[in-house]
């Protein structure tokens, strides 16, 4: 058997979560990715990215032929994958409770029966340290205690009424089960002093659990301030935004996963499960758009706290642990063999102490918003976000990185001057309507100078278009924030000429790449990805703010055909329709949001 033959596909994946973690549940019924007990923590379960050794939590139906089928109950993270045979029909149920209080970790597995007779056999499998290690097992107060054989990982508990046996280093159970029996397996954190003790016990508490976790979604879906055309989709992003943020810090992951690769084979494979300013601040944009405010004061809080910790600007890191540390080192993962075979599999994150430039604008932008549509920033705030604007003004013809983390080599990148317009623009928006003390005239002249800066010396007359970096001739799809951000208006005849070079070059229909390998743009590695989905979100916008509204709509539903079974978006999507890249992607749910934001609000005005 090959390698892509044993692994699903990225998109048959369901994502669950307490807002502490993540678990990814196939369509088959494996939970084949869990980092425990934080988002940001070494796996319990690698399946995704080694189906032989990386570790699982299956549940099968013994049958010949067996159908799958998974489904969200409606506006809530509780996931039902159903197993559809000829002799009948089983559903299993899948969720983590959210404990804001306690933070205390529990997967709760419901299966049921609902039509005839069937042979079930469950497998779990965990493999600690990222699949590095095996498990021991120990019966202790009516459960079992599943713990790494290295002595310092940590371990959980298996509650359950299922007997299992030791097989080739799993732990295997065969039961046969008839229609309407129901059966709980509950994963709980090993510290955890309460669990149920009988089998009726056992049966309340799951049943507890799914009563409070699918009220808590609902309630807090209830809270949307988002009520237009296309309001499924925008609240399951707006679920897996929520998903993907830390109930205890206020910050968000950048996307559920690491190591899946931008291309099968390809060695553009990342960790994201940290928390990036610039997405992070975008997150909270789409918050705010919907009217969550308690997720961006979180963030808030939590940025605030990263800015009385550092003396000067230039120690703010590009991304943080979500608690904010930010030991985030890069390694591979030999003993991993990737996604289809995807390698090196990478945890921690090498950019993290790249200098890229733009963070400072997209964490500005939000403050604005938030200051302006939430609640007034503090003074003591205020303060320490002048230091930031400040640098702003001091640095912006300096080098970096870039929007696209490249590695190879720094660049005056278009997005970074671009973005530092914006962190200017709205820092004395807020001074001016807070009356808040600030050096304006300096704040007003840098501005304009990095305007005009861009305007002249980022304009290639040969391309009649903006291009990627000073000197360059390469376009780059970062340049559609230009009109997004209010740095150009939509009507600008150079502006109109830069898209139409993008979708000259970048669009294919509703696709939309980056930039192009094969045109003499770089990133320091060789091969090819797909087409990335936030950058057609981003040209949908574009679209409509240049008043192309049906069109817009147009691209923006053929978008919604890309997403997965469940509404679910990877970073990058392959011209064969794949799924890439880690999953799901906060960056391109939040610019769904955004894009659907944006449409809803031109056709109010157009009374459509």
């Amino acid at each position: 058997m090959t390698i892509p033959d044993r692994y699903c596909s990225i998109e048959d994946y369901g994502l669950i979560g307490n807002l502490e973690t993540t678990a990814l549940v196939s369509k088959r019924g494996s939970i084949d990715f869990l980092p425990y007990p934080r988002f940001d923590s070494p796996t319990i379960f690698t399946a995704l990215l080694d189906r032989n050794s990386g570790g699982s939590f299956s549940i099968e139906i013994q049958c010949d032929e067996v159908n799958h089928k998974q489904l969200y109950l409606p506006d809530t993270a509780i996931l039902i994958t159903r197993y559809l045979t000829n002799v009948g029909i089983a559903e299993l149920t899948d969720f983590m409770p959210v404990d804001e209080e306690h933070n205390r970790f529990a997967l709760i597995r419901m299966l049921k029966i609902i039509k005839g007779d069937h042979t079930v056999r469950v497998e779990l499998n965990p493999r600690f340290a990222y699949g590095k290690f095996g498990f021991d097992v120990t019966k202790q107060n009516g459960t079992q205690l599943i713990q790494s054989k290295e002595t310092d990982q940590q371990a959980f508990r298996l509650i359950c009424p299922v007997d299992f046996e030791l097989e080739d280093d799993r732990l295997v159970a065969e039961i046969h089960l008839k229609a309407r029996d129901e059966i709980c397996f509950v994963l709980l954190s090993e510290d955890t002093s309460e669990y149920p003790g009988t089998l009726d016990d056992l049966k309340a508490f799951a049943k507890k659990n799914f009563d409070r976790t699918l009220h808590f979604w609902r309630n807090w879906n209830n809270q949307s301030a988002y009520s237009g055309r296309w309001q499924d989709i925008v609240r399951r992003s707006a679920i897996t935004l929520k998903l993907l943020t830390s109930c205890r810090y206020g910050s968000t992951v950048a996307a559920a996963t690491f190591g899946l690769p931008e291309h099968i084979g390809g060695q553009r494979n990342w960790d994201y499960r940290y928390t990036w300013i610039r997405d992070a601040a975008f997150t909270m944009y789409g918050f705010l758009r919907l009217g969550y405010n308690r997720e961006a004061q979180q963030f808030i809080h939590w940025i605030q706290q990263r800015s009385l910790e550092i003396d000067s600007a230039d120690e703010l890191k590009l991304m943080y642990r979500i608690d904010g540390s930010f030991d985030l080192e890069e390694h591979e993962i030999p003993h991993l063999e990737g996604y289809r075979g995807s390698t090196p599999v990478r945890s921690g994150n090498g950019a993290y102490n790249q200098f890229q430039l733009d963070i400072f604008g997209e964490l500005i932008d939000t403050i604005y918003l938030y200051n302006k549509n939430a609640e007034p920033i503090s003074y003591d705030f205020w303060l320490s976000l002048t230091k930031f604007i400040d640098f702003v003004c001091e640095n912006w013809k300096q080098k970096g990185h870039g929007i696209w983390e490249v590695r190879d080599g720094e660049k005056e990148f278009l997005i970074s001057k671009v973005m530092s317009w914006v962190a200017l623009d709205r820092g004395i928006r807020i001074a001016e309507n807070r009356s808040f003390p600030a050096p304006l005239e300096r704040w007003r002249a840098t501005r304009n100078e990095v305007f005009n800066d861009v305007y002249h010396n980022f304009w290639n007359p040969e391309r009649e278009a903006f291009v990627q970096y000073r000197g360059a001739d390469t376009l780059d799809a970062s340049s559609l924030l230009m009109p997004l951000v209010r740095m150009l208006s939509p009507n600008e005849p150079r502006w109109i000429s830069t898209l139409r070079a993008i979708e000259s070059e970048l669009v294919t229909d509703s696709l939309v790449y980056r930039y192009n390998l094969d045109n003499g743009a770089s990133d320091g590695f060789a091969g090819e990805e797909g087409t990335f989905s936030m950058c057609s979100f981003w040209y949908i916008e574009c679209l409509a703010k240049s008043g192309k509204i049906d069109k817009a709509i147009l691209y923006f539903e053929k978008m919604l055909g890309y997403a997965n079974h469940l509404g679910l978006y990877s970073e990058q999507i392959s011209l064969k329709g794949e799924q890439l890249g880690n999953f799901p992607q906060a960056f391109t749910h939040l610019g769904l949001i955004s894009a659907a934001y944006q449409l809803q609000l031109l056709l109010s005005q157009d009374n459509r």
